[in-house]
C-alpha cells in the first residue's frame, strides 16, 4: 500500500538556512511523528525510532535513514526503510527550495509504502493516518522555520591592562643589574663612664657613679 503526499509553505529564512536545517538529521529526525529515539551512525545515516498506533495495534517502528541528496541551497532529499509491527515499511521525502524577496518557499513531495500484516490488519485506516501524520511533520517543519535563525552573539573584546613601566615600580630594566643597597649596621649603644642604659630616668642619677667619685679624689689641683 503506497501514500504520496505534497504541499508546500513559505518561511522568513534564507534558502542556505532552510538547506541547513532539512539537512541536519539531529534537527530533521525529532519533528518525524510519534519519534522515541534517533541515533546516529555518520552525517548522512541515522536510525530512527517511532511509535505506531492504527486501531487496537501498537507498536513501533524502525526506519534507517539516509540523506540521499543534498544539493545547497535548492534541495534536500531522505530515504529509508524499516519495519514496522511486523511489516515493511519504505519512506521517501523531498524539499526543493526557492528564494523569495520576503524569504523562501518550500515545496515538498514523498510517499510511503507499507507491505505485510500491518497493511493487511489495518485496512483503510492506514491512508488517512498517514496524510495525519505527515501533516504533523510538515506543521513542524513551518514551526520550526517560521522565525529568523538567530543571529550568533558577539562577545566584547577583553580589556587590555596596559604593560606597567619597570621604571615607574623601581625594577631594574632587562639587560641591567641593579646595585643592592647594604643594610646599614645597627649602631650599638654607647655607653658613658658610670651611665646604664637600662636605666636612663635623670631622676635615678643623683649620685655620682662611683667611677666618677674615684676620679674627683685623684685629680691633682692646678698650680
Amino acid at each position: 500500500m503506497a501514500i504520496n503526499f505534497s504541499g508546500e509553505f513559505t518561511t522568513p529564512r534564507t534558502p542556505e538556512e532552510v538547506f541547513d536545517f532539512l539537512s541536519d538529521p539531529n534537527k530533521f529526525g525529532p519533528l518525524l511523528p510519534d519519534f522515541q529515539s534517533m541515533s546516529m551512525q555518520d552525517p548522512t545515516h541515522f536510525t530512527v525510532k517511532v511509535k505506531v498506533g492504527v486501531g487496537n495495534i501498537r507498536g513501533s517502528a524502525e526506519l534507517r535513514m539516509e540523506l540521499s541528496e543534498a544539493l545547497k541551497p535548492l534541495r534536500a532529499q531522505y530515504k529509508g526503510q524499516g519495519t514496522a509491527v511486523g511489516s515493511q515499511v519504505t519512506v521517501n521525502a523531498g524539499f526543493d527550495l526557492s528564494a523569495l524577496p520576503e524569504g523562501t518557499k518550500v515545496v515538498w513531495q514523498g510517499e510511503t509504502s507499507i507491505f505485510g500484516k500491518l497493511a493487511s490488519m489495518a485496512g483503510g485506516m492506514l491512508e488517512p493516518l498517514g496524510r495525519k501524520n505527515i501533516q504533523k511533520l510538515i506543521d513542524g517543519l513551518q514551526k520550526a522555520l517560521s522565525e529568523p535563525a538567530a543571529s550568533p552573539v558577539v562577545q566584547a573584546p577583553a580589556a587590555v591592562v596596559p604593560a606597567v613601566s619597570p621604571d615607574i615600580v623601581g625594577v631594574p630594566q632587562s639587560g641591567t643589574s641593579a646595585e643592592a643597597e647594604p643594610p646599614m649596621p645597627e649602631s650599638a649603644p654607647v655607653e658613658a663612664p658610670g651611665f646604664s642604659p637600662v636605666n636612663s630616668n635623670p631622676s635615678d642619677q643623683g649620685a655620682l657613679a662611683p667611677a666618677q667619685q674615684h676620679g674627683d679624689d685623684n685629680a691633682q689641683p692646678n698650680n
